[in-house]
């Protein structure tokens, strides 16, 4: 009976046949060298389907709850945009659990089809308490989708080529955005000509309700795609030694702790955890304040922050590519770590500008350094934990990611609007600062606390990371290369010198 590989549980996984060698087999193609594999491609274009209809469902979902809100709208998208939030934290950590036990392939399709199932009744919902009960269960069923997909790409993706798999990621996340807004347009000229058919009457066929077919059909449209996928099948190595198929409230909780005790045990994980959600207080500060900076401070009125915006995504932009093109040369773990660093120093640096250029700068350049911490923190997780524990350290991430994210919303406008009565209290809002004076109204002492928090992130990054080695993927490479070179003619004249029979006599057998 063979020995469990060293590192029991936590230890890397050989190739077998139910973790086949990613992209082997694979015709060579621009699809396959610049995704890494053709399931990862096939992978990465239903993410792009599918988070266009997400984005689109989003804006329905904003419009639908501003129409039926009557007296209160803005209260009703701040309800129905908080049920969206409010589940990752009782169900993120479990989803992970889901996605480490159940076969990913099923739950990701069986996840796609429920998202669709609810979007298709949404055009029938006429009250905010339905619109809250939908949102509920979407994203219920993304909190399911989400780490089961996380924990597969390492499986569709050869290990040299995780960060530019994690860059494109990215891309078909959030590139979507001025796609989905483009088709939300266009479908308002769809519902109108859609209107005069008095045979669809009954379908309710108003931009809203037009959107969430859309979302509808492309989820279904993701299902499919998905169920087309090569993935390896999931069968833990712990339940191949206990006997065991099915889950049960104690082993689940087990797993969950088990799952949680690994984010702060290893230094990686920790620092990617730590890092990614305590950035996101600060960082997260800039989306209800950077407009209230452009009007107060800038003087460049609302149409300042959508420069801003458009600068971040430049940025962010700039970022991912120069991974792409120098990850092989990059120590990961010290990078993001230094990321953290220079984004923090670039949000202070954004909010101390007195004009909308020399800030718009500091915020590509914060920016860059977003995507660059975005896009390596999810390839040293990919890289740093086992297939058995994957779901469960991405479930985790994504719980405190949406915790951080609710802080940084709701305390934000709090604390600017504080400061600004401390500031107007002790100095008048302005200071003087090497004989110049300058103004320090609470959004901009705001935006200062939140570039010395991700400082904060930062630092803490560094002091986790500070025991990892500094691995240089292409000398490790030349490394093993060479050393190949140097043993394989030892191990030649070693088997040389052998007598012939024992050359030729087969191995021992495994003891009983």
């Amino acid at each position: 009976m063979s020995a469990d590989p060293p590192g029991g549980d936590l230890g890397a996984e050989a190739p077998t046949e139910e973790s086949p060698v990613v992209g082997l087999g694979d015709k060579p193609g621009f699809h396959v060298r610049m995704f890494g594999s053709h399931q990862f491609f096939r992978l990465w274009l239903t993410q792009v389907v599918s988070a266009t209809g997400d984005w689109l469902g989003f804006l329905a979902i904003a419009a639908l709850a501003t129409r039926i809100g009557a007296g209160s709208p803005e209260a009703a998208v701040g309800v129905v945009m908080a049920a969206r939030i409010v589940p990752g934290f009782f169900l993120g950590p479990a989803s992970g659990v889901v996605a480490d036990r159940f076969d990913r392939k099923k739950v990701m399709v069986v996840c796609d089809i429920g998202r669709a199932s609810v979007l298709a009744t949404l055009p029938f919902v006429d009250t905010v308490f339905g619109l809250v009960v939908a949102s509920l269960v979407l994203e219920i069923f993304t909190l399911l989708w989400t780490p089961a997909k996380e924990a597969s790409v390492p499986n569709l993706v050869p290990a040299d080529h995780l960060t530019t798999a994690n860059s494109l990621s990215l891309v078909a996340a959030y590139g979507t955005v001025p796609l989905a807004a483009g088709l939300f347009s266009l479908l308002s000229k769809v519902a109108e000509w859609l209107g005069g058919i008095d045979a669809i009457d009954g379908l309710r066929t108003s931009q809203e309700s037009i959107a969430f077919y859309v979302d509808a059909f492309t989820f279904l449209v993701s299902a499919f795609m998905i169920s087309r996928l090569t993935l390896p099948a999931v069968e833990r190595r712990r339940e191949k030694r206990e006997g065991r198929r099915r889950i049960d409230l104690g082993s689940a909780f087990k797993e969950l702790k088990e799952g949680w005790q690994f984010v702060f045990i290893n230094p990686v994980v920790r620092a990617v955890n730590i890092g990614l959600a305590t950035g996101l207080i600060g960082g997260g500060m800039l989306v209800p304040l950077g407009p209230v900076f452009s009007i107060k401070v800038l003087g460049a009125g609302t149409a300042g922050f959508g420069f801003f915006i458009f600068a971040m995504g430049c940025g962010v932009a700039i970022g991912v590519i120069l991974l792409s093109v120098f990850q092989k040369r990059l120590p990961k773990a010290q990078v993001f770590a230094l990321s953290l660093l220079v984004g923090g120093v670039s949000l202070i640096l954004a909010a101390s500008m007195s004009t909308l250029g020399l800030s718009s700068l500091f915020v590509a350049v914060l920016g860059v350094c977003a995507g660059s911490v975005y896009v390596l923190g999810f390839t040293l997780l990919h890289e740093s934990v086992d297939d058995d524990l994957r779901g469960r350290i991405f479930g985790a991430l994504y719980t405190l990611v949406r915790f951080c994210v609710l802080i940084a919303f709701a305390v934000g406008p709090f604390l600017s609007d504080l400061l600004d009565k401390l500031s107007r209290r002790l100095v008048d809002r302005e200071i003087s600062l090497f004989g110049a004076e300058v103004a320090v109204p609470g959004v901009r002492l705001t935006l200062w606390l939140a570039g010395l928090i991700i400082i904060g992130a930062g630092i803490l990054a560094v002091r986790s990371v500070r025991s990892v080695p500094i691995q240089r993927p292409d000398l490790m490479r030349q490394g093993t290369e060479l050393m190949s070179g140097v043993t394989a003619p030892i191990t030649e004249l070693k088997h040389s010198h052998q007598h012939p029979s024992a050359r030729n006599r087969p191995p021992p057998e495994d003891d009983p």
